[in-house]
């Protein structure tokens, strides 16, 4: 038993349980006698919409496992383990596709959005919840006879209505459809970003891991009186760890060029209730609320899409790609009120912060198991910290 480090060899061994998974879903889907065309059906919506991503969310759960286990797990820890990965990825799947219908998107992971495939349409409704309900499918299945079954069920129920909460407000602050800038905030967007991503981002993958290596609710360490809380004390660092995590998108989103981040920003012609919008409606001066209220959430025009349409093609174009003349007034505003700058301070002080909670964390004495690891903390923020993409 080696511990993989290899990024490539991590995601292939993490894919090659998900063949045993879609079998055994599809194994209960037949034997309730559905009938064939149901069958493919049901195979076809979990290949679609689960193993496509990245994988960063349900390959953490290993990495957290192994990390508090300081070991190589056995292959049987492994499949239990990568089930509960698999998991969150289902969860992820889930809001995905439910996402998108509420957006009216196009496009997703490089190919059309479910509930565009041919015969699909609104069927992806049911689908959704489908992909939900395979979550506890496979904790029934894996996970009943352990004593933290009723734990990972309680988790996985409240991860998904925190989630529904933070689209909730998320859908009412900023339609797409509907540009008022009065109602956002910096407070609303973190409430957005804290139930919306943080939850299942972060909280859910490490709280997994803790459970299935039985870390206690409490525990007091030899020598000490104060009893630690673990799964607060992670949650304390993990919720801003995934608020850290999207204000970076938002920013890279303004700031980033497509040839690094993969992909031409759209949160302002999008409307979105990001980090920079809110930013800049707590400093802009009269002048520059003015151009953000007439020029925020301004679809480009029919000749300005044909042009950015043209540059993609020839891939020739600026840098940052073709800007539409609303959003250029934005990002205009953007620069004036010295974004780029807030932005460095800010994360250099959100990095400062979490190393000072993470510091904090007794890890008792050397080899002690059933105990929270700094390390845990740290791989996530090392992956986090700085990035560009």
């Amino acid at each position: 038993m080696i511990m993989t480090t290899d990024k490539a060899a991590r995601r292939a061994k993490f894919e090659s349980v998900w063949s045993i998974i879609h079998d055994e879903l599809l194994a209960h889907f037949k034997a309730c006698g559905m009938p064939t065309e149901a069958q493919e059906w049901y195979s076809k919506n979990l290949q679609y919409n689960v193993p496509g991503g990245k994988l960063n969310r349900g390959m953490s759960v290993v990495d957290t496992v192994e990390i508090l286990k300081g070991r190589p797990l056995t292959d049987e820890e492994y499949l239990q383990v990568a089930v509960l990965g698999w998991g969150v990825e289902l969860l992820q799947a889930f809001f995905l596709v439910t996402d998108d219908l509420m957006d009216s998107s196009i496009t997703r992971r490089g190919q059309p959005c479910y509930y565009r495939v041919p015969e699909i349409g609104l069927v992806a409704v049911n689908d959704a919840f489908m992909l939900e309900g395979a979550i506890y499918h496979l904790l029934k299945l894996h996970f009943k006879k352990e004593p933290y079954y009723v734990d990972l069920l309680e988790l996985f129920h409240e991860t998904s209505y925190q989630t529904e909460i933070g689209q909730l407000i998320d859908l009412i602050t900023a339609p797409e459809d509907v540009v008022d800038l009065s109602r956002f905030s910096l407070q609303k967007h973190s409430m957005i970003v804290v139930y919306k991503t943080a939850f299942y981002s972060f909280y859910l993958p490490v709280a997994l891991a803790m459970l299935f290596c039985r870390i206690p609710t409490s525990y007091t360490l030899p020598g000490s009186t104060s009893p630690v809380a673990p799964y607060e004390v992670a949650k304390a660092i993990l919720v801003p760890l995934g608020e850290y995590f999207q204000v970076q998108d938002d920013f890279l989103d303004f700031a980033g060029l497509p040839a690094q981040i993969g992909k031409v920003g759209t949160d302002i012609v999008d409307n979105k209730c990001s980090w920079c919008i809110n930013t800049a409606l707590s400093l802009a001066g009269p002048e520059q609320r003015k151009t953000l209220d007439e020029n925020y959430g301004v679809k480009p025009t029919q000749e300005e899409r044909e042009i950015a349409k043209k540059m993609a093609e020839g891939k020739n174009g600026e840098e940052q790609g073709y800007l539409g003349e609303a959003e250029k007034r934005v990002k205009a505003v953007y620069e004036e009120i010295g974004l780029r700058k807030i932005y460095a301070e800010y994360e250099e002080n959100i990095y400062k912060e979490l190393m000072r909670l993470i510091d904090q964390i007794d890890e008792g004495s050397p080899g002690q198991e059933s105990v929270l690891k700094k390390e845990v903390f740290i791989s996530f923020l090392d992956k986090i910290h700085r990035r560009k993409k």
